[in-house]
């Protein structure tokens, strides 16, 4: 029987993967019509980052959203998650923090990056992971 730990641990790490795997997908047109698509993202990337300069905003709209598919990835497989989950974490973080530099923190704070942020640090503070390809592997 499975503790109510082991399930919020499972549930805390699957609503991470989707949502990483949701915001790649649609930067890349999976969700149709609902989707951002890659311009809309680059542009937005271009506003996040407003501090930056603009020859590199391609490269870190590329750079990113593969680093979230490959978080999001390894998140539902279960795969090095205490590794991945911590990774997660500065991820987001670095975005709440680029996001609050350029627009103030009320944006961070209203697409809840703080709190994606935590809880992916709080994922990687678990002793073991319940129904996932590590615990399988040992």
């Amino acid at each position: 029987m499975k503790t109510r730990q082991d399930i919020a641990v499972f549930l805390l790490r699957i609503a991470l993967a989707t949502g990483f795997l949701s915001a790649a997908a649609s930067r890349l047109n999976l969700w149709g019509a609902q989707s951002s698509g890659w311009k809309n993202f680059v542009h937005y990337t271009a506003e996040v980052n407003s501090f930056l300069p603009s020859s590199w905003i391609p490269t870190l709209a590329v750079v990113s959203t593969i680093a979230e598919l490959t978080l999001g990835i390894l998140l539902l497989a279960g795969f090095q998650i205490r590794r991945t989950a911590l990774s997660a974490s500065v991820l987001t973080l670095i975005f709440a923090i680029a996001m609050s530099i350029s627009f103030g923190c009320k944006e961070p704070l209203d697409y809840s990056v703080f709190v994606f942020s935590a809880g992916a640090f709080l994922l990687s503070t678990f002793p073991h992971y319940p129904w996932s390809l590590e615990q399988l592997l040992h």
